[in-house]
């Protein structure tokens, strides 16, 4: 069942009360051009209209409610509490070029368990509403941060959430957030439908694809998924991906002490995204350094410097395009795979 998001509210409404088309153009440069939040204060509007939109819709633009903000150098994270009582994370990034990056979730909590990461040890609470994903990004929006890019890289699996292309509509409307389709990066384990239909319905969005081992046993063992979706066939699909859309797919690679950063690893990942065709230039390897939380097991520990060092250096030597993603957050758990949204 399709649920509407609460543009397409604003537009039955508008319609249901017979007003000009232009009144949508005037609620959506107040909420987007003067970052005006509440109904109510929307003064270019008649007070009938302003009153119907605030008993169908409530006061608030916003459908999550901020809770708690912690920052460190660089980083803010915020705790949004959503309807059911169930708390989700986003985070923004800050970087020294003066660029705003923000990383958003799909999901409250995570069904597929990878075991490395926070937020699959919740389980899966629910997916988010077309409303409450953009709503993360609105929330900043609102208080005149700007977006340059969006990753969907927060808690959950993005494309286990159908919401997520009706969110990545709206996040792409000209008339509403207006972000370009390069400016925003979906994530994912692998699920090869989802791959697929972004392929189709959103060519030009960035794609990351969490490996983590290129090893099939291995990497059931920390990624049930695997089970389902193996890496083969997933890295086949990628192919496609990339021959049909001529962009690049980054694949993340968290770095396990003792676990996958051996010289094995790092060669076995080397042949896995060799050897592939003409395209295979298109592959980009994000190394990540490991973020141990409380919430997962103990036996995980970021590798060490010369372990990351030579990891790189193989890829390197193989003609791999790779780089280490730089660490912001890890001190506020607003890293990767820390997310958890404890009060």
């Amino acid at each position: 069942m399709k649920h509407l998001s609460k543009y397409e509210k604003i537009r039955k409404i508008l319609s249901a009360l017979k007003q000009p088309n232009y009144r949508y153009s005037q609620i959506t440069e107040a909420i987007f051009k003067n970052k005006i939040g509440n109904f109510e204060a929307m003064n270019n509007l008649p007070k009938p209209l302003r009153n119907e939109l605030i008993q169908e819709l409530g006061n608030n633009v916003l459908s999550i409610t901020p809770k708690m903000e912690q920052k460190s150098n660089q980083v803010s994270k915020i705790l949004f509490a959503i309807p059911g009582d169930e708390y989700i994370e986003s985070v923004r990034l800050s970087y020294k070029t003066g660029w705003e990056s923000y990383c958003i979730s799909s999901q409250c909590g995570c069904g597929f368990g990878c075991t490395f990461c926070a937020t699959g040890t919740l389980g899966l609470k629910r997916n988010l509403t077309t409303d409450e994903i953009t709503d993360q990004l609105l929330y900043f929006t609102l208080n005149r941060y700007p977006l340059d890019s969006v990753s969907f890289m927060g808690m959950g699996e993005a494309l286990a959430n159908p919401y997520v292309f009706d969110a990545l509509h709206v996040l792409t409307d000209p008339k509403l957030f207006g972000l370009g389709h390069r400016r925003i990066t979906v994530s994912t384990i692998g699920l090869i439908p989802g791959i697929k239909k972004l392929t189709k319905e959103f060519p030009q969005i960035n794609l990351t694809f969490s490996l983590h081992s290129p090893f099939h046993d291995q990497r059931s063992e920390l990624m049930p998924i695997n089970n389902h979706f193996p890496l083969e066939e997933v890295i086949s699909v990628l192919d496609e991906h990339i021959q049909q859309t001529k962009r690049k797919v980054y694949i993340a690679y968290i770095l396990l002490r003792g676990i996958n950063d051996s010289t094995e690893h790092a060669e076995a990942v080397a042949d896995l995204l060799r050897g592939r065709g003409s395209w295979e230039h298109l592959y980009h390897v994000n190394l990540i350094p490991y973020n141990s939380t409380d919430a997962t097991s103990q036996s995980f520990v970021e590798s060490d410097q010369n372990s990351i060092n030579m990891f790189l250096n193989i890829l390197k030597s193989k003609g791999i395009h790779v780089t280490v993603r730089t660490q912001f957050g890890s001190d506020i758990n607003a890293a990767c795979g820390q997310l958890y949204g404890s009060k």
